[in-house]
């Protein structure tokens, strides 16, 4: 029983540690990770340089909160969101620093 017990909590810890977040910052990628593209300066925007990074140099999108930079699991949708700030729902691992992404939409 004591087992059982234990092991109840330690599910319930494992279940709070992945909830859903929302996260808001800016999509930038993880070769300008702080949304300073002044270096790479791959395109006339930051939207333009951001997009390059990712498809020429193979980076990857990220979210750049003004303090953190989280890798994002979906790769795709952020495309669409370059160099803007966004509203990031999802599951974050800590270790990596990544998030599951549920949605992403525009800041209000």
């Amino acid at each position: 029983m004591k087992h059982l017990v234990l092991s109840l909590f330690a599910v319930t810890g494992l279940s709070a540690a992945q909830r859903k977040q929302t996260f808001t910052g800016t999509i930038t990628d993880d070769m300008c990770a702080k949304a300073d593209h002044s270096k790479m300066q791959m395109g006339p925007t930051d939207a333009e340089c951001t997009i390059a990074c990712v498809d020429i140099h193979g980076a990857a999108y990220v979210l750049y909160d003004g303090k953190d930079v989280y890798t994002l699991s979906d790769q795709q949708t952020p495309k669409k969101f370059a160099a803007k700030r966004v509203t990031v729902i999802g599951t974050l691992d800590n270790k990596t620093k990544t998030i599951q992404v549920d949605s992403i939409t525009a800041a209000k």
